[in-house]
């Protein structure tokens, strides 16, 4: 099967298997190539996340959507003219914070060209956005290099959706050698951030197509997200918070809301139809803050080390948007 050149951006047809390997990273990877880096990401993070807190949890879903395709290789931030690249796929259309991590790559660029990765500063600053806003921290081993295919198909493919059921995310979570833990708590980011009513307007609406109600949303919480907040179902503009009252808090109340049947998205409900998720859920929710910030730190570190490029793998980007010429 052929590919195709578009716009520097290589875009093939194969969807390979996906297999999860932790590769060579290590801490302080640019410790002698590139002392400054990790400081000058941090400095600037610390400086502007404040500007816009949401980013936060946006920055964190980028780096959860870069990894479920073709590893952590921020294939995610290439762009292409024919639009077949990863951030036109479905999942990716509300995913910011592109200019961003741009930014931050100037920066780094200015002070080592050639040298720091786009994938590692997707997984730094996805961790430093969420320290600033007064959420866990985690370990992120670097060396990571950036990939050179990226493919809507396999993004859409490959990428849990929000009306996701309990197989299906098992089986997509599996193919990422990530386990029904690390399922449950990296859902726990859904404490964070906020969501169009286009995510799950089918549930207020059109849950099987006769224009009925999703059955395991919370009837109060459906009838006032209608009364309030998605007042049709061809809503596509209206924002929700995916944990109410608390959406920039990374804390324990998303695990309260799946709990009361309030969780947003068919994928959150899906969490209470297996005896070992609910379960996880409600040990989460009953432990102290301290265990679920230390629980999802393996998780997500975990996470940051799927399929990733190390060595001679792949290449150093000039420019994040595009691979080099």
């Amino acid at each position: 099967m052929g590919g195709q050149i578009y716009y520097k951006v290589l875009i093939l047809c194969v969807v390979p298997l996906f297999v999860s390997t932790h590769a060579q990273l290590q801490l302080g990877f640019y410790a002698k190539s590139c002392p400054k880096a990790e400081n000058i990401i941090q400095d600037f993070v610390h400086k502007h996340i404040h500007n816009a807190p949401s980013l936060a949890a946006t920055i964190l879903r980028m780096h959860f959507h870069d990894c479920f395709v073709r590893g952590c290789d921020a294939s995610v931030l290439l762009n292409s003219t024919s639009n077949q690249a990863e951030k036109d796929a479905p999942p990716n259309l509300t995913v910011r914070g592109f200019d961003f991590i741009d930014r931050i790559k100037s920066l780094v660029e200015a002070e080592c060209p050639g040298v720091v990765s786009c994938a590692d500063i997707i997984a730094l600053v996805a961790r430093d956005s969420i320290v600033h806003t007064g959420g866990p921290s985690w370990k992120v081993p670097t060396g990571r290099r950036d990939g050179v295919i990226s493919n809507k198909t396999e993004a859409t493919n490959n990428i849990p959706a929000p009306f996701n059921n309990f197989t299906t995310l098992q089986t997509l979570f599996a193919n990422q050698g990530l386990d029904l833990n690390d399922l449950v708590l990296l859902s726990g980011a859904h404490t964070i951030g906020i969501s169009l009513c286009t995510s799950f307007s089918n549930r207020l609406y059109n849950f099987t197509g006769k224009g009925d109600e999703d059955p395991s949303l919370d009837s109060e919480y459906a009838k006032n997200l209608k009364t309030l907040k998605c007042k049709n179902i061809n809503d596509n503009t209206t924002i929700v918070e995916m944990d109410p009252g608390s959406r920039n808090t990374f804390d324990l109340g998303y695990y309260g809301q799946v709990v009361k049947r309030r969780g947003l998205f068919e994928s959150d409900a899906a969490l209470l139809t297996n005896s070992v998720t609910k379960s996880l859920v409600n040990k989460f929710l009953q432990g102290s803050i301290q265990n679920f910030y230390a629980e999802f730190a393996k998780s997500i570190e975990k996470m940051g080390q799927i399929n990733v490029k190390t060595g001679t793998q792949g290449e150093i980007r000039k420019q994040c948007a595009f691979i080099n010429s």
